[in-house]
């Protein structure tokens, strides 16, 4: 009986010291992932401070309203300086939202395919070979839209340069494919079964299934999948510096040249002199850039939630 006794002490002691330990190891991990997250904050808090701080003096000199009042981007003017970004905020949302137009009926198709209808072999295939879009470096996809694609343009619609709107936009679709395949394939995975089931059980084609149940069921995560495209579309630089053209005029049409924020800052950060008017007013594109993004991507992220909670 007491040796019973005192073998059932020891296993209590060694459960409880398997527990302790077991809990000390939770708390670790959970602290581990805690600090990533609060990091993650910390750096997106320290580039939006450098961001206003530097674009401060541009705001007091210029002022909000020039800004965004009517007019060009000419800092560099003699006369009278113009520092209206209204031309670039257009060109970026005309690459942006084009670049949508193509990659989203696009992407939305590859994910139907690869969640619906490929076999495990193809899905194989097919996954890395639409991931390997994300790894092909930007100014790679430039030269190739100003040295094939440009003039694929100008022939068909009769232009003397295609290096235009319309040429960044398809570019700028390819890079946000694999963005827009990947979300869009997991919110159609995540629509249940059941409703698979009912459909077909109620006599309606595997097609029909598709197009009237199952994509509308995740329209929300493709909403999102298209949105978060549009971010990574808005922020794009090599790729639209090279192949829009970065004309300072009003866009009339998705054949006109554009420049974007993003391309803008580019060009001109590595020639401005340090801590002039010029310099922090690009500080101050990047600030307007910074924002246009991460409302995007804060919203696109809304709507997954929801949508993740819903199903």
């Amino acid at each position: 009986m007491a040796l019973a006794g005192v073998c059932g002490a020891r296993r209590a002691c060694k459960d409880e010291r398997g527990s302790a330990m077991h809990n000390f190891k939770e708390n670790m991990i959970k602290r581990f992932f805690m600090l990533n997250g609060l990091l993650s904050i910390v750096i997106l808090l320290g580039i939006f401070y450098l961001l206003l701080s530097r674009s401060l003096p541009a705001l007091q000199e210029v002022g909000l309203k020039n800004f965004f009042a009517p007019g060009y981007w000419k800092p560099t003017a003699f006369a009278t300086p113009q520092y209206s970004m209204l031309n670039l905020i257009r060109g970026t949302f005309m690459v942006g939202a084009g670049s949508l137009l193509f990659a989203v009926p696009l992407g939305v198709a590859c994910a139907t395919y690869l969640a619906e209808v490929a076999g495990s072999r193809e899905r194989e295939v097919l996954k890395p070979i639409i991931e390997i879009l994300a790894g092909i470096p930007s100014v790679v996809l430039g030269f190739f839209g100003l040295v094939v694609l440009s003039p694929i343009i100008a022939q068909i619609f009769g232009l003397n340069s295609g290096i235009n709107a319309l040429n960044g936009s398809i570019l700028v679709g390819i890079m946000a494919l694999p963005t827009i395949v990947s979300l869009a394939e997991d919110a159609i995975s995540a629509v249940p079964q059941s409703y698979r089931h009912a459909s077909l059980a109620l006599g309606a084609t595997r097609w029909q299934t598709i197009l009237r149940v199952i994509l509308p069921a995740a329209l929300s995560g493709i909403i999102a999948a298209s949105m978060l495209g549009m971010g990574r579309a808005v922020g794009e630089t090599m790729t639209v510096l090279m192949a829009t053209g970065n004309a300072l005029a009003k866009p009339g049409s998705f054949f006109d040249s554009v420049r974007t924020l993003s391309a803008n800052i580019a060009i001109e950060m590595g020639e401005v002199p340090m801590g002039s008017i010029h310099y922090h007013s690009l500080f101050f594109v990047g600030l307007v850039l910074f924002i246009i993004t991460f409302v995007i991507n804060l919203l696109a992220d809304i709507i997954f939630q929801r949508y993740r909670e819903e199903f």
